[in-house]
């Protein structure tokens, strides 16, 4: 009787798996099935679910093997204090998870940056952050996959970049020796470029801004572009430039406008020289 009853639970386990297993494949096949729309992440929604199938396995497997697991548990007593030890990282990832999932600090689809790791919240799981590598000096993605514990995540600071993902404030520099060029004329030639690159999307940008300024409760740079004349601690002179602008155009803008810098201070040179 002992062995029957064993062997249809082993059975009824197995089927479980499988059946977990189908469910899963039926799901994803229908959401990638399921037409795009706009704006819509699909991602979040299948790792909700998959989470959802994942706790309803583990509880339906703790209700099956619960004598077992019971007699199994008291015949192991000596050695809980080992095995809380061996699986303190567990523990924690798992308590990781449900803080993530209370709190909200950030959710798939996200951008967030882990000390010096800046990634898109690719997948939330029990035990790690899958993040999508992003290179904050190009806003764009390297190739690279990073999986962060959970349990890491409630030690380390967190950055939600996700505004980013739409709009950003680019600021870059460019230096230069002196070479007897004032470099207060080129402030206005350069002003009237950025504002001219930026007019394409100058009214969506001024909503963004005010949008993340009202979300935020504080006051950041733009929309409007701005070029800056400076020194270095060397003397150089060093001319920054601080644009509102679409993330996937911040790297096009900031070409065009170190080629107009350039242009613009050869003609400088030029003037002077035919002066003298």
């Amino acid at each position: 009787m002992l062995e029957f009853l064993s062997h249809s639970k082993l059975t009824i386990t197995v089927g479980l798996f499988f059946a977990f297993i189908f469910i899963k494949v039926i799901f994803g096949h229908l959401l990638k099935k399921k037409p795009n729309d706009e704006g819509v992440d699909r991602r979040y929604l299948f790792s909700n679910i998959k989470n959802a199938l994942n706790l309803f396995l583990m509880l339906s497997l703790v209700f099956l093997w619960s004598q077992e697991l019971q007699r199994f548990a008291l015949s192991i007593a000596a050695f809980v204090v080992a095995i809380v030890l061996a699986t303190k990282e567990i523990i924690q990832c798992f308590i990781g998870f449900i803080y993530l999932s209370t709190s909200a600090p950030f959710r798939i689809g996200d951008w967030i940056q882990v000390n010096d790791t800046c990634g898109e919240v690719a997948e939330i799981d029990w035990a790690k952050v899958t993040l999508l590598e992003v290179d904050l000096n190009t806003y764009s993605y390297t190739g690279k996959t990073t999986y962060l514990p959970n349990s890491s995540l409630m030690l380390q600071y967190v950055k939600n970049l996700n505004f980013m993902r739409r709009y950003v404030n680019h600021a870059f520099d460019i230096i230069r020796e002196h070479n007897d060029v004032m470099p207060i004329e080129l402030i206005s030639a350069l002003e009237k470029k950025a504002a001219s690159y930026c007019s394409g999307f100058k009214d969506v940008a001024e909503r963004y801004n005010s949008l993340i300024e009202t979300r935020l409760d504080v006051k950041i740079a733009g929309p409007e572009p701005s070029v800056k004349v400076s020194t270095t601690e060397l003397g150089k002179i060093k001319v920054s430039f601080s644009l509102f602008c679409p993330t996937e155009d911040a790297m096009d803008i900031e070409q065009r406008l170190i080629t107009d810098f350039f242009y613009i201070w050869n003609q400088c040179l030029q003037k002077q020289s035919g002066d003298s």
